[in-house]
């Protein structure tokens, strides 16, 4: 496999560093990173405007619907350079996931009406699959919608459903038939959060932030018109939906950083005592994570060729989903272990920057809030079936 760049690659490569320099602002970073309760919405919003100011916002999207008609080489310079620089992704809900649902699979008056709005930030949008007793097995969903002649009536509970508070519209999986198998049962429904009898209840995760929400639906009218596709069809466009959320989740470049991140840290002496790096077996760990890391980019280099010749993201993102998540985690903990005891220390404990706070606060959030990546977006353990299934043929 080829991996050098064309010397218009290298070009695109440069105008994108001077875009990320000269156009985001870190004081957001640092906002969006720390404390997506305070301002998330207003910081990270603002940046997707400058980026579909720039025509950057969207750049899985075919090219009518407002995409940037990049090459995948390019779409892979574009991540890694934005991993590299910490700059957070777009909130995917609107952009990454129900997006491509609607353009593939929608009606032109549905596509008409809704993407532009999703292109442009004007609507925030939040996802409907997870449920108290459906989880990894979805299709075990009970939340229901009865047809009623020009609505759908809903009635069930979505949770662990992220940013519900600030969504404008809820991309849901709804029972619409009992009695056949499981999967050929469920609608794709888009329901307006501003619809009577949609309740937000917040859930305050270990970390201490505001990001999850359980969703409750009582008696919710629905427009069929929001209807994705046909009725008792929505498993297949939701595959579709899965397998684009799950190809993201391999994170490369932002590994690399915080990799980059604890190097650095690990050379320094700190208050006169010896640099980590000089522990064997913490040099150990880290080259583990390194070669992991380079195996993990080859594989989505591999997947992102396949989508070059026209093919859609299958089962092998299920590859890049487990990879991704628990080298990530295995980062974390050794950004933990290098914060030493400061690591747990409660908020406010710590004065000193001498002592490493900073680097201690952020090592124990991204700890404790990574925990969840092997279960969000299907647990490792459902994706290691997929795989048996769709990738070994077992």
């Amino acid at each position: 496999m080829d991996i050098k760049f064309s010397a218009e690659d290298v070009a695109f490569r440069n105008e994108v560093k001077e875009f990320f320099a000269a156009e985001y602002d870190g004081g957001a970073s640092t906002r969006i990173g720390d404390n997506p309760a305070a301002d998330y919405k207003s910081d990270i919003v603002g940046w997707q405007k400058k980026l579909h100011a720039k025509g950057w916002i969207a750049p899985g999207w075919p090219t009518e619907y407002g995409g940037t008609g990049w090459t995948s080489t390019q779409k892979f310079i574009y991540e890694t350079e934005r991993g590299l620089a910490g700059i957070p992704d777009v909130v995917p809900f609107g952009l990454k996931m129900v997006a491509p649902v609607i353009y593939t699979f929608g009606t032109e008056e549905q596509k008409a009406r809704f993407l532009p709005r999703i292109l442009n930030s004007e609507d925030w949008w939040c996802q409907g699959y997870s449920e108290p007793g459906a989880g990894s097995d979805l299709a075990a969903l009970s939340t229901s919608a009865d047809y009623a002649g020009d609505n759908y009536i809903v009635n069930g509970r979505k949770i662990w459903t992220t940013f519900a508070q600030y969504a404008d519209w809820i991309f849901c999986l709804v029972r619409t038939s009992k009695g056949i198998r499981r999967q050929e049962g469920i609608s794709f429904l888009l329901i307006d959060m501003k619809t009577p009898g949609i309740t937000v209840k917040p859930i305050v995760t270990i970390d201490g932030k505001h990001s999850l929400n359980e969703v409750l639906f009582e008696d919710v009218a629905v427009p069929t018109e929001n209807l994705i596709g046909e009725q008792d069809k929505g498993w297949t466009y939701a595959k579709a939906l899965l397998a684009h959320e799950r190809t993201g989740m391999a994170e490369v470049a932002d590994s690399k950083r915080m990799l980059d991140g604890i190097k650095q840290r690990a050379t320094a002496e700190i208050n006169g005592g010896k640099p980590m790096i000089e522990d064997p077996i913490f040099q150990m760990r880290m080259s583990d994570i390194e070669m992991e890391l380079m195996a993990l980019e080859y594989t989505e280099l591999r997947v992102f060729a396949s989508m070059a010749s026209g093919g859609m993201p299958g089962p092998e993102s299920s590859l890049l989903k487990i990879k991704g998540t628990e080298i990530s985690q295995a980062i974390h903990e050794l950004q933990l272990q290098l914060a030493a005891n400061y690591g747990g220390a409660l908020p406010g404990e710590l004065s000193s920057d001498e002592l490493g706070h900073n680097f201690a606060a952020e090592a124990r959030g991204k700890y404790m809030y990574g925990r969840a990546a092997t279960i969000y977006g299907g647990s490792n353990e459902v994706q290691r079936n997929v795989i048996a299934k769709a990738v070994l043929g077992l």
